[in-house]
């Protein structure tokens, strides 16, 4: 076979089609075993453990919730123009190009092996991707060599052989999904709570169009994790080791865990990777059991030691650290299996996961947690404390505008102005809103729910001339203490800065 028997055109497409079989076989297996252990997942995850801060922090940013299928596009699109180069190859050096196809495999096996965790039983997907690949590029190569026959009925044979593993790639990468999404179900039951937390009263959404609800939707909570694929954990599987510096390290189960007294609260969290005026802040009602109950249980050793921490881990190895007396103290951190009176949906970190009121999302929200160590910042370092993020990152009260939205076009009169603001650990006491750089106004305030959760606002403003207008809010907190006007970026302890938003009256 020479490079004028096989058109360019045809060994790229042959290149595309046996790597886009074999990496459907991958996920098919995965989703079988461990969907994370698919080539592909396996080596986006490797991707973000890789990537500099600055670059996540500007992904985020940039594409919001929408980081991970950005990322994972991008990986396919590398792993696709580089199955072209290797058809290409194959074109006169048919052993080429499968040598280029095992060098893909070997990095996507490289990034399976280096997860934390990982097993030499999680090769299985990539292997049977390899296998796959590599004999669909070898029988395409095949096919599409002339026959002395008439030319039409190898074109007619290749094509066919091109369409069926097309196909065989579809129903793969679909069957894949329907396998995960058929475990996705979860079957629990969650006891009451004692206290139950108190009802929410109503609020300025009602009457206020465009201000954020006072309780954050399931559906609609924010999620920002390192997770590519939403873990499919078991609650019959599951378990939560507490070891370390402790006199009485243990595991309980699941169905341990919902025979203990379970609590619940209202309560605000917040992403440290939430810029000013942004939407990585969430309203819901936890319902868990109390750290500091667990924790007692486990008797630390020296507890009044100021520099322990307690590092949680996720089941796939993913760390966080946590300071010991933000789990122990009254402000009632807890393991939390329960969301707005359901289970955790899986995306949010079912069977358990841990929030630590008054902390960034990344210091004491550790989702599908699996295990608390008990250690010292010395000994141990977390996820993101190796990546230069703080070890005491609380929460920067803020005000946030909701509405109207930047550049809108309101109504001459009577502009409603609305949004949310949030001092966890202190309580928001007031908001003020400046228009046009005019002096600081107090804002009606909404329902106070306790001091962990966030409190919507509006201001009534009468428009007195058309044209382009501003609006800076501020939070007032605690013992009137103001908002800093200090501006911060996300990196490395949350960002400040007052919000302003600009829109038009016309």
């Amino acid at each position: 076979m020479t490079d004028e028997r096989l058109s360019r055109i045809r060994a790229a497409l042959i290149g595309l089609l046996s790597v886009g079989v074999g990496l459907a076989a991958g996920q098919l297996v995965g989703a079988l075993r461990n969907p994370a252990t698919s080539p592909v997942l396996a080596v986006g995850s490797a991707v973000i453990d890789r990537t500099p801060t600055s670059l996540k922090d500007w992904a985020i940013r940039t594409f919001g919730s929408n980081d991970k299928p950005v990322l994972l596009a991008s990986v396919v699109v590398a792993v696709l123009v580089v199955a072209a180069a290797s058809g290409l190859l194959a074109r006169s050096r048919p052993w080429l190009g499968a040598a280029v196809q095992v060098a893909m495999l070997v990095v996507a096996g490289y990034a399976v092996l280096t997860r934390p965790f990982a097993a030499a039983s999680d090769l299985v997907p990539t292997v049977c991707a390899g296998a796959v690949s590599i004999a669909a590029l070898f029988v395409l190569l095949r096919l599409a060599a002339p026959s002395p026959g008439p030319q039409g009925a190898s074109r007619r044979t290749f094509v066919a052989a091109a369409g069926g593993t097309a196909a065989l790639a579809a129903l793969g990468v679909a069957s894949g999904r329907a396998i995960t999404d058929s475990r996705s179900a979860i079957d629990v039951k969650l006891p009451a709570a004692d206290p139950a937390a108190p009802a929410l009263p109503a609020g300025l959404d009602e009457t206020v169009p465009g201000v954020t609800p006072l309780r954050t939707p399931n559906s609609s909570f924010y999620r920002v994790d390192t997770e590519l694929s939403v873990p499919n954990l078991s609650a019959s599987d599951w378990k939560l080791t507490i070891d370390g510096d402790v006199e009485n390290p243990y595991t309980i189960s699941f169905s341990e865990l919902l025979r203990r007294p379970l609590t619940e609260r209202n309560i605000t969290i917040t992403c440290v990777s939430n810029e000013v005026g942004g939407k990585y802040a969430g309203g819901a009602t936890w319902r868990g059991v109390l750290l500091k109950d667990l924790l007692a249980e486990a008797r630390v050793k020296n507890p009044d030691r100021p520099d322990l921490q307690v590092l949680s881990t996720s089941f796939n190895g993913f760390t966080i650290s946590t300071p010991l007396g933000a789990m122990t103290d009254d402000r009632g951190a807890m393991l939390a299996i329960g969301m707005n009176g359901a289970p955790l949906p899986r995306e949010h970190g079912f069977p358990a996961r841990l929030i630590t009121p008054g902390l960034y999302g990344m210091l004491g929200c550790t989702k599908w947690v699996t295990r608390l160590t008990v250690t010292t910042y010395a000994d141990r370092k977390a996820y993101w404390t190796k990546r230069g993020w703080t070890t005491d990152g609380e929460i920067k009260p803020t005000a946030r505008i909701d509405v109207p939205a930047g550049l809108a076009t309101v109504k001459p009169g009577r502009v409603l102005i609305g949004g949310t603001a949030w001092a966890q650990r202190r309580g928001v006491v007031g908001v003020q809103v400046s228009i046009d750089g005019g002096p600081w106004t107090a804002a009606t305030l909404g329902p106070d729910v306790n001091v962990d959760y966030w409190r919507q606002w509006y201001y009534a403003w009468q428009s007195s001339w058309p044209g382009q207008h501003s609006v800076r809010a501020r939070v007032v907190y605690g013992d009137n203490e103001i908002q800093t006007s200090a501006r911060a970026g996300v990196f490395p302890s949350g960002s400040s800065g007052i919000e302003e938003r600009v829109f038009l009256v016309g």
